[in-house]
């Protein structure tokens, strides 16, 4: 059963706040080279979407707790504003994604820092005001599920890739069986190797042996697609 896609909305509004329009608006920042075009586009859709989830982000995962946090709200926004040009939509990353995740990361910098500063101002032995910062961050199911959601997307595109280039039958079938096998990724016993053989010899009718050799080189265009996804 397909899972209905789910959008960032607003606190006490029915309107999302992050929606395929602002998606496209960075894309085009991104690509575009006309100076007016790009101010245009961040004053009427990009700054206002990234101030809202700043905001968010900070609420979500209980940032509010830091220090001087409005102060790093504003210098996060300001700073979103100088790596705009650094997205690459060619890549297949979501700008929701790409940018949530480096903002995240930012707040999560700032707590580190904080928490080598209260260590150094109060001595280890104070481990109350550390504890306190430690749990700052919160998992938030949205988007690690949409983050999710959107690695398992462009996984699958890419097996599409793999089986066209595929040189001998035998490949082009276990990347088929991979594909069918990604169609409910959360149903597979992953942690069971033996499981994923014979999930692979049913579907393709080979044996172990020549299921292994064809996967050698699939391991190969998954790392490095891996590699690009991490970036």
């Amino acid at each position: 059963m397909k899972k209905k896609r789910r959008m960032r909305r607003s606190k006490g509004k029915n309107k999302p706040y992050f929606t395929k329009v602002h998606e496209r608006a960075i894309v085009t920042y991104a690509l575009s080279t006309d100076l007016k075009e790009r101010e245009f586009l961040y004053a009427t859709l990009i700054g206002p979407t990234f101030s809202e989830m700043v905001d968010k982000i900070v609420y979500t995962y209980k940032f509010t707790n830091l220090p001087n946090i409005d102060d790093l709200r504003a210098e996060c926004k300001i700073w979103l504003t100088t790596i705009l040009n650094k997205f690459d939509p060619k890549k297949g990353s979501k700008a929701f994604s790409y940018f949530s995740v480096i903002t995240k990361n930012w707040f999560i910098h700032k707590v580190k820092t904080n928490t080598i500063r209260i260590k150094r101002e109060v001595g280890l032995e104070d481990t109350g005001a550390i504890k306190e910062m430690e749990k700052l961050v919160s998992y938030n199911t949205y988007v690690g599920d949409r983050e999710k959601a959107e690695f398992w997307h462009l996984l699958k595109k890419e097996t599409d890739v793999w089986k066209d280039e595929a040189a001998k039958p035998n490949e082009k079938k276990v990347v088929e069986a991979i594909k069918i096998l990604l169609e409910e990724p959360d149903a597979i016993e992953i942690f069971n190797k033996k499981a994923i053989y014979l999930y692979l010899r049913e579907i393709t009718g080979l044996n172990t042996k020549q299921i292994v050799n064809s996967l050698n080189k699939v391991r190969v265009k998954y790392r490095n697609f891996k590699i690009d996804w991490d970036e």
